[in-house]
């Protein structure tokens, strides 16, 4: 693909611009740093650098060249218990040193009583469910001292007590607490094949003008329904709708995920130039 644009300089735009970028992975550390693609920016797992060490001197080498932004996968927003305050610690510290343009997490539960289940799974969508959480967002925003963005996930089963669509729920999480939107394109259309609802009545619910981010990645399919694996190429219908959303919103930093069966980096910036192409196609952003 060939629709790249001007890197613009980090230091004056930590924030990560309207063009797309890559998730860093380990296998790709190296190849990036000594050739330094001409990508918008790079996001990271922020637990991944709790522990210090190479995965940080890396990351630290090439906060000089991308801005950054932190994508939190273990905080466990929606669970019963409190919130780890270890966690928020190592969290701020690692804010602090890599100093990043966004900072988000997940709109989800994944860990009970001190154990961390492999997954992201979905909320009941109820009342008591909306103040618990927008309770615990409240907490990490002001820990943190800065806003936040949330991401919708992709889900498998519902809760038999839903009382709220998610799309609506999301929406009111945003209303509550005044956090950001980290839109996952892939996890929607995901979501809409396994529960049979129409992934554009979910876009046209969401507040246009907080959503700061999006997410692509690839799905595999399962027995009966779509898997959010991260280990593929984005799909077609995925671009599709992606398309529709870029068109609707205006450009919007956007990612590529891909983190299981990770490929060659190649890949990786080939699926970014395409969403370039889409983001330069549907507004003429600068090149």
């Amino acid at each position: 693909m060939s629709c790249v644009g001007a890197r613009p300089n980090p230091v004056l735009a930590s924030i990560p611009p309207a063009r797309a970028g890559i998730g860093l992975r380990a296998p790709h550390y190296r190849e990036l740093l000594d050739t330094l693609p001409d990508i918008g920016w790079i996001e990271v797992h922020s637990e991944n650098y709790f522990g210090g060490g190479r995965p940080l001197w890396f990351l630290e080498q090439l906060r000089a060249h991308y801005p950054v932004s932190l994508h939190g996968v273990g905080m466990s927003l929606g669970a019963a218990t409190r919130l780890d305050p270890a966690h928020l610690y190592r969290l701020k510290a690692l804010i602090s040193r890599i100093e990043p343009g966004l900072v988000s997490e997940h709109l989800s539960w994944g860990a009970i009583e001190g154990r961390h289940l492999n997954d992201l799974l979905p909320l009941p969508y109820t009342e008591e469910a909306l103040v618990h959480v927008c309770s615990h967002i409240a907490q990490v925003q002001d820990f943190l001292g800065r806003r936040i963005l949330i991401e919708n996930i992709s889900s498998y089963l519902r809760w038999k007590h839903d009382a709220i669509p998610e799309w609506e729920f999301v929406a009111e999480v945003v209303s509550r607490t005044g956090c950001g939107l980290l839109l996952d394109v892939n996890n929607i259309y995901v979501s809409a094949v396994n529960h049979g609802f129409d992934p554009r009545v979910y876009l046209a619910a969401l507040p246009a003008n907080r959503i700061e981010e999006i997410h692509l990645a690839g799905f595999d399919e399962g027995t009966g329904c779509l898997i959010d694996t991260h280990g593929k190429r984005v799909a077609k219908p995925v671009w599709r709708l992606y398309r529709e959303t870029v068109a609707r919103l205006g450009p919007r930093p956007t990612l590529i995920e891909w983190d299981t069966d990770i490929p060659a980096l190649s890949i990786l910036l080939d699926e970014a130039a395409m969403a370039q192409c889409i983001l330069e196609e549907e507004h003429a952003i600068a090149a």
